[in-house]
């Protein structure tokens, strides 16, 4: 038997996460899929420039990383290939897919949409913000409540640039799936 996928995390999906108070969940996850991986640079951005700015979330989530003991990691310049390096991409997004890559087996965090077309065309499972609750509502931690809840704060947040269009969409997919799922 296969050991389960690590999870390598941009920032996108920590901010939203830290700002819903919902960074449990990836503990949660961690528990079902393996070890969640966070480069320094995606460190950097979320936490050190976000702590600089006074973002609370910033704050929530230095709080969470030291409770959970996860540690940001160096990713060695070799490690990014030419190809990623040439990518437009920001150093959060190349790092966090060099991490992922050099793991072998392991999903991307992401929400930024040119990293997530990057991180798939590298043959990489990438899951978004919603995906993490999604598969959070699939695995019975939180209930279709809660990720109704969720996904109205996500739509209605100014400072969370997710498409209200596609919260909706994939809210409506993922309530339709736990319909049938309960049968």
């Amino acid at each position: 038997m296969s050991s389960p996928p690590q999870m390598v995390s941009n920032a996108g999906p920590l901010m939203v996460l830290a700002k819903l108070h919902l960074l449990h969940l990836l503990h949660l996850l961690d528990l079902l899929y393996g070890r969640v991986r966070i480069a320094r640079s995606v460190y950097e951005e979320a936490v050190v420039e976000g702590l600089r700015y006074g973002h609370e979330d910033a704050k929530t989530l230095r709080r969470y990383l030291g409770q959970v003991g996860w540690q940001p990691e160096d990713v060695p310049e070799p490690a990014i290939s030419d190809e990623l390096r040439e990518a437009p991409l920001d150093r959060g997004e190349r790092e966090t897919i060099a991490l992922a890559l050099s793991l072998g087996d392991a999903w991307v965090l992401m929400d930024e949409n040119a990293g997530r077309r990057i991180a798939r065309a590298q043959g990489l499972t990438v899951r978004g913000s919603l995906g993490v609750l999604i598969e959070a509502y699939r695995h019975n931690l939180i209930d279709a409540n809660a990720l109704r809840l969720c996904f109205a704060e996500i739509a209605h947040r100014q400072d969370i640039w997710i498409s209200p269009d596609l919260v909706e969409r994939l809210l409506h997919q993922a309530l339709g799936q736990g319909k049938r799922r309960r049968r």
